[in-house]
């Protein structure tokens, strides 16, 4: 993946089309060794484009410019319904030759517009879940997940989620340390799985979330051990119920799901950074054999460990 094209439209959402820059025009960095992409933003109409935020963006480049594009990437914009048509044109033809395509926030309405979402799964901000799967009743609407991606065809919640998913994108196609390495630049974590809830109903104090962390990290460092509500109860000094809970509460899932999440996540990077046999990956990472990391990781990743370390193993 080497070209990048952001697609604007008139009133862009200011912190979407941020996000998507912040990953994506990052200059290279030595110490980083960054890969560097030829990015470029377009609009149907080159000139000035007006925001809701007080400010406006002078955009110089028309679609022509995205019609190579390996990434094509959405902003979503205040006014989410009504693409241009040659916005959906563009977007056909992207998909036609197989570019990744990633619609963040509202900008899957322009998906629905292009005709993509037929069979498709996808998400949106959970405002406009409803709103989605009514005008467009042959996509699989998820509104209970941070990201999602759909054969070539990445989607994503509102806000921050921009970031998960392009962070996603970039493990995907240079693997966990590139991704890692662009997390730590932009001070945001490495990885949230898609699967975790973008809306929690219950608001979270500060001080409960602040409390919940160090038993995050200390179940990081600790995958290999036994994990049982119990235990992880004990380090929080709540019962088993109230523990469950809480955590659910605080961060849209239970226990065992984000520590599965965890062990996958851990064994993708030795999977990639090791050549260590698959069960010696198993025990490290918690999942006890390899015919359980098998199992866990092919329903999570859709390949086995083994086909992964092919694809993603980094070289020596």
């Amino acid at each position: 993946m080497q070209k990048v094209a952001v697609v604007v439209q008139e009133q862009p959402e200011p912190f979407g089309l941020g996000a998507l820059c912040e990953v994506w025009s990052e200059p290279y960095h030595p110490e980083d060794d960054n890969p560097v992409f030829d990015f470029r933003v377009v609009t149907p109409r080159p000139g000035r484009l007006r925001t809701r935020a007080g400010f406006d963006l002078v955009v110089d480049l028309g679609l022509e410019a995205a019609a190579d594009a390996d990434l094509l990437c959405l902003a979503p914009k205040s006014h989410h319904r009504g693409s241009d048509p040659a916005v959906s044109e563009l977007l056909r033809d992207a998909h036609e030759r197989g570019a990744l395509i990633f619609a963040h926030c509202s900008a899957t309405f322009m998906l629905g517009e292009a005709g993509l979402l037929d069979g498709r799964r996808c998400t949106t901000h959970w405002r406009y879940a409803a709103e989605l799967a009514e005008a467009y009743p042959g996509a699989v609407v998820d509104r209970d997940v941070l990201y999602v991606q759909d054969g070539n065809v990445v989607t994503g919640a509102g806000s921050a989620a921009a970031l998960d998913a392009a962070l996603h994108v970039m493990r995907q196609q240079f693997g966990a340390k590139v991704a890692a390495t662009t997390a730590r630049r932009m001070v945001v974590p490495p990885h949230r799985d898609g699967g975790q809830a973008q809306f929690i109903e219950r608001p979270v104090p500060v001080c409960e979330s602040e409390a919940l962390a160090p038993l995050l990290a200390w179940i990081s460092a600790h995958l290999a051990e036994e994990l049982d509500v119990e235990t992880l109860a004990r380090q929080m000094h709540m019962s088993a119920r109230t523990f469950a809970r809480r955590f659910k509460e605080e961060t849209g899932t239970t226990p065992y799901s984000w520590i599965l999440g965890e062990r996958v996540r851990a064994a993708q990077e030795l999977l990639e950074q090791t050549d260590h046999p698959i069960d010696w990956v198993a025990s490290e990472v918690g999942f006890g054999n390899a015919a359980t990391l098998r199992h866990h990781f092919g329903r999570s990743r859709g390949v086995s460990p083994q086909e992964y370390r092919r694809s993603f193993k980094t070289p020596a």
